[in-house]
């Protein structure tokens, strides 16, 4: 038993790990789209353009990379992935052109992210069953922590050396650190021993739940996609063009990559309490809860003025954003059990791909038109709200009786 629980720790600890570095660079995109419009005086949208292709790289990818975790499990998969992830950081030293920018972050930096979440959350599930949505949080704390830390040592290195050595350190540095952390990923637990009083029950040796095809006949399926691309939609805005946003309002370059480095923070806190909160109250509950404060926190932040308020925004903000990352694999599982776990979630997750990718696109040329961001913050409350309305449609019933032969 002993033996078992170090290893959901080893798990949970790598996973903490894995999140920290791929979100936490994925923060990053923020700060280096100051560094491109000073650079090239490119416009905003299309800087935004390269993010949206990252996004709707992932997506694609991710569904592949969901059935080759359900069928091979993590390991591989992510040594593959953390290679073609640095590799498109490294070359984005050399941009000089729009599609070189397209192609290395829009690609293959997109190649390797899209691996993050499928493989550590898909191990979770199946690695626990008793204090599933908890364990997940804390995963996706690593991803608060990362974006945190990142920017603020990002904005370290842009301040010794210019953003193409950066970049550079980053592809290599990240390649290196995620290589080592893929050797502790292990798919399933080796045996199911009784659990101690206390102990986290670990994941049952046959899996159960539905197929994807039974899945999609169900109405809590359809409503988590659409979900996802309402939540994307207004999270991909906020994380890419905040920091421009903050500059617009008077912050410098470093004051701005704290205003996103606050949201980070704040976010670990998110992941941890609500995801503990789901296991108590179930998916349906605890998303109420998060779509409720990011309606919230994007209805406060049309009416920011004075770029110091955005110091108060982001601990809001950033606390529910944390939130919707982690709860989604759990309620997955919660709905659907945990047999085709890998390629139900990264479905789910495609038509947030669709979203996120659109939205920083579409707000980056309403600023480009107009000169301001507020019409599009004013349609992001607008979409959370509608969101929050949506959640509430969905049937809350455990699937603990589910049986699939």
């Amino acid at each position: 038993v002993n033996s078992h629980r170090n290893q959901q720790f080893l798990i949970v600890g790598t996973g903490f790990l894995v999140q920290a570095v791929y979100v936490g660079l994925l923060f990053m995109f923020g700060i280096l789209f100051l560094e491109f419009e000073e650079t090239f005086g490119w416009s905003r949208a299309l800087i935004s353009g390269a993010f949206s292709v990252f996004l709707l790289g992932t997506g694609f990818i991710g569904i592949a990379m969901g059935k080759l975790n359900d069928l091979f499990g993590p390991r591989r998969i992510m040594i593959a992935g953390a290679l073609i992830h640095g590799a498109g950081y490294a070359l984005m030293s050399l941009i000089q052109a729009p599609w070189q920018l397209y192609f290395f972050y829009g690609v293959l930096v997109a190649v390797g992210f899209s691996t993050h979440d499928i493989l550590t959350l898909s191990t979770i599930a199946r690695w626990f069953t008793a204090k599933r949505s908890l364990m997940s949080g804390i995963v996706k704390a690593g991803a608060g922590a990362g974006t945190f830390v990142v920017p603020i040592l990002v904005t370290t290195l842009l301040s010794v050396w210019n953003w193409r050595i950066a970049c550079l350190v980053v592809g290599a540095a990240s390649t290196l650190i995620l290589i080592f952390l893929a050797q502790f990923l292990t798919r399933n637990p080796p045996s199911t021993p009784a659990p101690s009083r206390g102990d986290s029950t670990p994941a049952p040796q046959t899996e159960f739940g539905l197929t994807l095809k039974l899945a999609t006949k169900t109405r809590n399926f359809w409503i988590l996609c659409f979900g996802q691309f309402l939540i994307f939609s207004c999270l991909m805005v906020v994380m890419i063009h905040v920091a421009p946003h903050a500059r617009d309002l008077g912050f410098g370059t470093i004051q701005a990559a704290k205003v996103l480095s606050t949201i980070g923070a704040a976010s670990i806190l998110g992941r941890i309490i609500l995801g503990g909160a789901a296991d108590r109250l179930g998916g349906k509950r605890t998303l109420i809860i998060a779509y409720s404060l990011l309606s919230a926190s994007l209805i406060w932040l049309i009416f920011i003025r004075e770029p110091w308020i955005l110091f108060l925004f982001a601990p809001v903000y950033g606390f529910t954003h944390g939130a919707f990352f982690t709860l989604i694999s759990p309620t997955i599982a919660e709905f659907f059990g945990t047999r085709s776990h890998g390629v139900i979630f990264a479905i789910v997750l495609f038509p947030g791909t669709i979203g996120g990718a659109l939205s920083p696109l579409i707000a980056g040329h309403v600023f480009d038109t107009l000169g301001s961001y507020q019409p599009v913050f004013i349609c992001l409350a607008g979409l959370a709200v509608a969101g929050l309305v949506l959640v509430y449609f969905l049937h809350s019933d455990s699937l603990a009786e589910i049986e699939v032969t």
